[in-house]
């Protein structure tokens, strides 16, 4: 629309632009996602009908924010295992745990790993490869 055509260039000048002597332009005002008075005169409506309208709650604690690992137990694996190799990272895991037993051997390729996994597989004849000993760290 040009700018001469606009409303509001007519208006200049009047004391309302247009918006009556009562009302004003008041309520929503322009911004169409806010609605005024929820901390004042409509607070009752809030309370009774929107108790959840403002924001979040609580303490949010740091150590959520940090990204989640992918975790899979042995006990999980050797159900999942088809062949004697079997690489975990493609199938979006992380990190390998030690519940569990193991009695077959297999090679898994995977991120980390903890200790008592590390030590299970190689007790059942396996072995562990990590991504840093993958590429040659």
């Amino acid at each position: 629309m040009p700018h001469k055509l606009r409303k509001i260039r007519k208006t200049r000048g009047s004391r309302t632009q247009g918006y009556g002597r009562i009302g004003q332009h008041r309520d929503a005002g322009s911004k169409g996602n806010r609605k005024v008075g929820r901390h004042k005169h409509l607070w009752s409506k809030v309370v009774t009908y929107e108790p959840d309208y403002f924001g979040n709650h609580g303490f949010t604690s740091p150590q959520s924010l940090h990204k989640k690992e992918n975790v899979i137990n042995l006990q999980k694996l050797t159900e999942i295992a088809e062949t004697d190799t079997i690489n975990l990272t493609t199938l979006g895991y992380t990190k390998l745990l030690g519940t569990g037993k193991i009695f077959r051997s297999l090679t898994v390729t995977v991120s980390t790993c903890s200790k008592s996994a590390e030590e299970k597989i190689a007790k059942a004849g396996g072995k562990v490869i990590t991504v840093s000993q993958e590429n040659g760290e």
